[in-house]
């Protein structure tokens, strides 16, 4: 009997359809063993040996595999192909008691023949991988342990911190701070409808944008220089200065890595990393797209060549590039020979979608499939026009595209018109214009956008922090633990976000510093391809870091966390005659353990506390009688539901519209 090692349940199942019965397939369920929870489990003055022990849930999963291991002629270690998946194998392998050696094996993808290559070609269980992945724990837990009890000391007891977690909360932080003290500045967008003269032609409207004041960029900052400007340009007389035509070739993207995937269903779908991630893994698990966690862009030739011959079948031969699409990956760490992530079969999609249980399935499906066919497409081309106009001493300028060819763009719909730019007429230096309008309109800069979880991965990634694996924990935990929290998509820092982020920057800046953390993942690389060892770079982290630790502990201050004041008086103490009037408390919003709640600002002195109900002050649109409040899901996710609960069961993850505000706007539109 071969025995086969995986992760999870569903991986088996996938596995199973297709090895037949000479091989039996069990599921971990994830690690089997991991570092205590009650204890630090580093012994940080021997090397930094982790004390691993069994993890409770899974007794009875490791007595199955231990048992079935003995009966077994071969034994494979076939969890994911990461380096958590090779510590997991290396775990495995440690517990089973058995003569036959376990071998490892990797495939990217779940297909028969991709198994069945990888069972052809075993080989011994990567140490570096798994130093790699022992390394990342570690240190994980050792900023986690020793941060976190300061934190409850110097801060709010309950609180925690992490390593890529705190350099998140940070950057949502400083945004918060740049938007604070962010100075509109006035501007005025100025422009002019035309329309040729030329009668031989077809007379045409366009719209040209001002862009030059005699030979300085045009700077329109307030209503008296918008105003003299328009005065200038309801007289003046328009000429064609210039026009200029190229044709533009736009290349299709690059197939999804872990990151631009979690992007692209943010910005499409509005999801959190986290649900990508887990539609993903189901993806993965049923056979439908390769591993999932990837920052490679790395394509399988024979994947390549199975898109090339599905386009020009489907599409023509037209839409087939000269030659096959190969991408450099722009991460310093190309992950352990990955692919970027794309489709295991690139037949029909409409035949994939029958095999997906699941409208969110189907959805990233599509979106990864798209993705992958389109980068193994022509370019789309466009005629790109500029034309320039003179008005006196103002030059004004019109840019447009019509599509040629659209390439890559068919998969997605084509389209007529590159993003929506403006038809020009056909026209000639020296044409002379016909004035119809002079537009202008006030507008102020704006502030930088709050990070939304597009934004959020996209900059981590820039600044080369986190890997695929983090990414969407990251997001999640920081939530969860209330240091920021979600408005309208955006984050947000909390009051204790923002608490904790100050302290740990002014105590451990290094913990917090976006190049240190970079530098500390390229170190963990530098483990898993074996140009580091493991244990000097725990060292060089822990000695400064466990001194630092002593001495703020002794010398930092007590941080206190900002309130919000409600404006009410406190239901207990507020007209208490046996308090002095000065000294009477106020009803606060106070962050805990479990989210908003009211207390008395002289708390513990008044120990008054209640609910903190969130109201939007919009009626419920089912029930009509309670109000619109704002809760959160167990795992910190905001969602807008009725105050009459259960009453009344309204819940939407989308901000509903006030019946008045929606009657006003198609008002303003008949």
């Amino acid at each position: 009997m071969n025995l086969i090692i995986v992760e999870s349940p569903t991986k088996a199942k996938t596995l199973g359809r297709f090895l037949g019965k000479d091989y039996e397939v069990l599921a971990t369920m994830g690690h089997v063993v991991d570092l205590p929870k009650s204890k630090l489990g580093v012994d940080v003055e021997h090397d930094f040996t982790p004390d691993y022990v069994a993890v409770a849930k899974k007794n009875d999963v490791a007595k199955i595999i231990k048992k079935e291991a003995k009966r077994a002629d071969k034994i494979y270690l076939a969890t994911d192909p990461d380096r958590e998946g090779e510590a997991i194998a290396k775990h495995v392998a440690d517990i089973i008691d058995t003569k036959v050696k376990p071998v490892r094996v990797v495939f990217h993808e779940i297909t028969e023949s991709a198994v069945r290559h990888a069972l052809d070609t075993p080989r011994d269980i990567d140490l570096k991988l798994y130093d790699a992945q022992q390394a990342r724990r570690v240190l994980d837990r050792l900023v986690g342990y020793k941060l976190s009890p300061l934190l409850w000391k110097k801060v709010r007891r309950g609180l925690s911190a992490g390593r890529v977690q705190s350099v998140a909360v940070r950057l949502i932080v400083e945004r918060e701070r740049e938007i604070e003290a962010f100075v509109a500045q006035e501007f005025w967008e100025i422009g002019v409808e035309v329309k040729t003269q030329n009668v031989e032609r077809k007379t045409e409207s366009f719209v040209v944008g001002l862009v030059r004041i005699e030979d300085t960029k045009a700077e329109v900052k307030n209503k008296e220089q918008a105003e003299s400007v328009v005065q200038d340009l309801e007289k003046a007389e328009y000429k064609i200065s210039e026009v200029k035509k190229r044709e533009v070739r736009k290349h299709p993207y690059p197939p999804f890595t872990t990151s631009t995937m979690a992007q692209g269903a943010a910005r499409l779908f509005g999801w959190s990393a986290r649900r990508t991630m887990s539609v993903a893994q189901k993806l993965y698990e049923e056979g439908l797209i390769t591993y999932h966690r990837t920052d490679s862009l790395n394509l399988a030739q024979e994947a390549v060549f199975a898109a090339r011959g599905y386009v020009e079948k489907s599409y023509g031969k037209d839409y087939v590039p000269e030659k096959p699409r190969f991408y450099k990956t722009k991460s310093r760490v190309a992950q352990e020979a990955h692919e970027a992530i794309r489709p295991t079969d690139v037949g029909e999609i409409a035949t994939r979608d029958s095999q997906i249980a699941n409208q969110d399935g189907e959805k990233l499906y599509e979106l990864i499939w798209k993705r992958f066919v389109a980068c193994q497409m022509a370019e789309a081309r466009f005629d790109a026009t500029s034309i320039e106009v003179r008005a006196d001493k103002y030059t004004l300028r019109a840019s447009g595209e019509v599509m040629k060819f659209e390439g890559w763009r068919k998969v997605y719909g084509g389209g007529q018109n590159a993003e929506d730019a403006q038809l020009l007429p056909e026209v000639e230096r020296g044409d002379v214009l016909e004035k119809i309008k002079v537009l202008s309109e006030q507008k102020f800069t704006q502030p930088p956008p709050r990070f939304n979880e597009a934004s959020i991965i996209k900059t981590l990634e820039k600044l080369g922090i986190g890997r695929p694996s983090t990414y969407a924990p990251t997001i999640s935990t920081i939530q969860v633990r209330q240091y920021v929290e979600k408005d309208e998509g955006k984050f947000r820092p909390t009051s204790l976000g923002i608490a904790v982020n100050d302290f740990i920057v002014h105590n451990f800046p290094d913990i917090v510093d976006y190049q240190f953390t970079a530098g500390m993942e390229e170190s963990l690389d530098g483990i898993a391809r074996g140009d580091k060892e493991w244990v000097p770079v725990m060292r060089e982290f822990w000695d400064p870091f466990s001194k630092k630790l002593e001495g703020v502990e002794e010398t930092a201050e007590r941080v206190k966390v900002a309130v919000e004041e409600t404006g009410e008086k406190c239901p207990k103490c507020g007209e208490d005659p046996n308090v002095a009037r000065a000294l009477r408390g106020k009803q606060v919003i106070r962050l805990g353990r479990f989210g908003k709640f009211l207390s008395c600002s002289r708390f513990p002195d008044c120990d008054w506390k209640d609910k903190y109900v969130e109201k939007i002050d919009i009626p419920c649109p089912d029930c009509k009688e309670g109000d619109v409040i704002i809760k959160k899901t167990k795992r910190g996710k905001s969602f807008y539901g009725c105050s009459r609960y259960p009453d009344c069961k309204f819940a939407s993850w989308k901000k509903p519209k006030d019946e008045g505000e929606e009657s006003n706007s198609a008002a303003s539109t008949e």
